[in-house]
């Protein structure tokens, strides 16, 4: 049994991810465009490529993680080794050099690929040590409410505190603001980051006859896993529609409902929606069936996003609860899916006689950043093709856009999810059932 304590130190690791996750899903876009000068078509390609070679080095990750024995475990490690060059570069990537037009989008492509690449680095077997700290389904859905509820604090200290902070720091200075922000955001994320490496500890362990193949092997038995095949086009779906609409809601408050002041607010109370939906969630599990539940929540989400569409530009209290409802419903889906990965685990521990927690979690992660690629991009793409142009009152057509794609087309990401979980098979019944034989494999 997890105690609280060390529930908690897990969810701060989350924390420390989110302070940079949340800044690049809410502010890379605009900070590229309106700051540092870029167009929304080149940002949108930067985001396409730096995301897609991201995601590519997710499973080599993994695979070097489940591979990494130490005193401190197998995953623990990365979080203190890579604490400070995480920090370090979070910084970088948003300093704006003061360079002609070219040399800074070449910057802006090195310094947000080696963001991503540190990214990858601690958070792959951040991840992965959730799964290896309890073998019990429900105590996993648990630990993951957990995380995500501290995660999305760490969304809330930047949807709260980011353009307040970059006023505050920068003293009219955007591009010092941001710099500064980051500096703050690097130190807290290290210190956190440390608080979760000293309070958790690995139980699960790898079979140590079995824990050096090839890494060929690992992708093998990856494919031949059933319930990670479907969460992974999950994880494409899901994010593509997330992020999409997470980078146009500065753009939606600002342009289309011409309320810059209501930024801040905006998508600080939708921080504050996915923190109750997070904590709701293993409620929701121990009472429903968490596969049936994560279907309803995303049909449910759907609903909410499309509806925003149809709200006027001086209706900003409607839009404001469907984009709070919005990040309640879909956050309260996000530890269910987390809590998954990890069942198919053990299901293809079952089937396959190996256990590849780190490559499981970081290939799902890989098609999660692919749909994190395309979203980023489609938002930039958009913009571009409704003619977007930085800090100018904003053509009829160009609202119109900024509202279509903020709700009416990530509405189709969540659809596409529900659907494809209809062929999900790991329920509660079905994993008491693998957890037996598990049992009863290792006692031969």
């Amino acid at each position: 049994m997890l105690t609280i304590k060390e529930k908690i130190a897990y969810g701060l690791g989350d924390t420390a991810s989110n302070l940079i996750f949340q800044t690049v899903m809410m502010f890379l876009l605009l900070f590229y465009t309106d700051v540092m000068g870029l167009e929304p078509a080149l940002v949108g390609t930067l985001f396409l490529v730096v995301r897609i070679f991201d995601a590519v080095t997710d499973p080599l990750m993994g695979a070097i993680a489940d591979r990494t024995h130490t005193k401190f475990g197998q995953y623990r490690p990365y979080l203190l080794w890579l604490c400070v060059p995480f920090a370090l570069i979070s910084v970088l990537a948003f300093t704006t050099p003061q360079w002609p037009y070219g040399m800074k989008a070449t910057y802006a492509f090195v310094t947000y690929a080696l963001l991503m690449l540190v990214y990858t680095a601690i958070n792959i077997p951040y991840s992965a040590l959730g799964g290896v700290m309890t073998k019990d389904p429900l105590q996993r859905v648990s630990l993951q409410s957990y995380r995500f509820v501290f995660g999305m604090l760490g969304g809330l200290i930047i949807a709260a505190g980011t353009m307040p902070l970059v006023e505050l720091l920068g003293k009219g200075d955007v591009q010092k603001g941001y710099q500064l922000t980051m500096a703050l955001m690097g130190v807290l994320g290290m210190v956190l980051f440390l608080f979760c490496f000293f309070g958790t500890k690995e139980r699960v362990k790898p079979n140590a006859s079995l824990a050096a193949p090839a890494i060929s092997s690992d992708f093998k038995l990856l494919f031949k896993n059933s319930q990670w095949r479907i969460l992974s086009l999950v994880g494409v779906f899901l994010l593509t529609g997330q992020v999409l609409k997470a980078s146009l809601a500065v753009y939606y408050v600002k342009y289309y409902l011409q309320m810059p002041e209501m930024v801040t607010p905006f998508v600080t109370l939708g921080m504050v929606a996915s923190i109750l939906g997070c904590a709701c969630s293993s409620w929701l599990a121990s009472r429903i069936c968490k596969v049936k539940a994560y279907i309803s929540l995303q049909v449910t989400a759907a609903l909410l996003c499309a509806l925003a569409f149809f709200v006027g530009q001086q209706q900003w209290q409607w839009a404001f609860a469907l984009f709070a409802l919005w990040s309640f419903f879909l956050q309260m889906a996000t530890p269910l899916l987390w809590a998954m990965m990890a069942d198919t685990i053990d299901y293809g521990h079952l089937t396959t006689k190996r256990r590849v927690t780190g490559m499981v979690y970081s290939s799902v992660v890989f098609f999660i950043k692919l749909g994190i690629a395309l979203g980023g991009a489609i938002a930039g793409w958009l913009l571009s093709y409704f003619g977007y142009q930085a800090d100018v009152a904003q053509s009829e057509q160009t609202q119109y856009g900024i509202s279509l794609s903020f709700s009416v087309l990530p509405a189709f990401g969540s659809i596409m999810v529900a659907y494809l979980m209809r062929n999900y098979l790991l329920d509660g019944p079905y994993m008491i059932s693998v957890q037996t034989q598990l049992s009863e494999l290792k006692r031969q």
